[in-house]
């Protein structure tokens, strides 16, 4: 399953001002790399990362979409076969995998921007005999997955909002825990909005998420609700009204969709 699926590159017209399919035109990116055409190199790149973490490239998936949109690039010449995308080149594309419960989450991104994230069944180990008895994803095993996926991303309102909303959705309770998670995130985000334009200076996801399981006085099952729910809180508190790829509520939900699927 996949959270941030790529969508299909439209059909190139024949119109000599065409433009190139961009990032923007696949992807939830944004910024500079939004506005970038997909070269046929940054898609060399992602193929080679699927290959080296997953034994080989996705069909469907992040490298094969990117391979359909620089092909449709070249063919329009708007691109050439050797071009490669600057900002592509410079901060590079990756291939990431965490394991939680059982399953693994497949991160991918270029240039620090998260372009898609699937969900697999962990292998088993070889010598491993008979029936295994997958469990649920719990919310604090999903909130400890987003440090993995989204963990260099500065703390801001809407995840402080969404890990609270997760918080009490874990505990069952209103009331916040002096110097747990949903304290901790509040600091942070507040800390952050005060520290001007020094991303290193701010405090990451990671270090609030990480051990996150522990950190949390009670833990349940992810449910359709409880995604629902943290989503709603993270969507009301984003200036842009959107989720972050491969965050918080991005985390929650694809645990609720595994759970689903665990539970049917």
């Amino acid at each position: 399953m996949s959270q941030g699926q790529p969508r299909r590159p439209q059909e190139a017209g024949q119109d000599e001002n065409q433009e190139p399919i961009k990032y923007g035109d696949l992807f939830n990116v944004r910024g500079e790399l939004a506005n970038k055409p997909i070269a046929p190199q940054d898609a060399a790149m992602m193929q080679t990362a699927e290959t080296e973490v997953l034994g080989q490239t996705q069909k469907g998936g992040t490298a094969a979409a990117m391979q359909a949109a620089a092909t449709r690039n070249e063919q329009a010449g708007l691109v050439g076969h050797n071009d490669i995308t600057d900002i592509a080149g410079d901060q590079g594309v990756s291939v990431s995998e965490t394991d939680v419960a059982g399953r693994r989450i497949i991160t991918e991104s270029v240039a620090g921007q998260v372009v898609g994230q699937y969900v697999q069944a962990a292998p088993l180990p070889t010598n491993q005999v008979g029936v295994i008895q997958q469990s649920s994803i719990t919310i604090g095993e999903a909130l400890e997955a987003t440090a993995q996926t989204a963990g260099d991303k500065p703390v801001d309102e809407s995840d402080a909002a969404a890990i609270q909303a997760a918080e009490v959705r874990a505990t069952g309770s209103n009331v916040i825990t002096p110097g747990g998670l949903a304290a901790t995130a509040q600091s942070a985000a507040a800390h952050n909005a005060a520290t001007e334009n020094s991303h290193e200076e701010k405090i990451k996801l990671k270090e609030v998420l990480t051990g996150a399981t522990a950190k949390l006085p009670a833990d349940k099952a992810v449910t359709r609700q409880d995604a629902e729910g943290v989503m709603s809180a993270e969507l009301r508190n984003n200036l842009n009204v959107a989720t972050h790829p491969g965050g918080v509520a991005a985390s929650v939900a694809a645990a609720a969709r595994l759970n689903e699927n665990v539970n049917v």
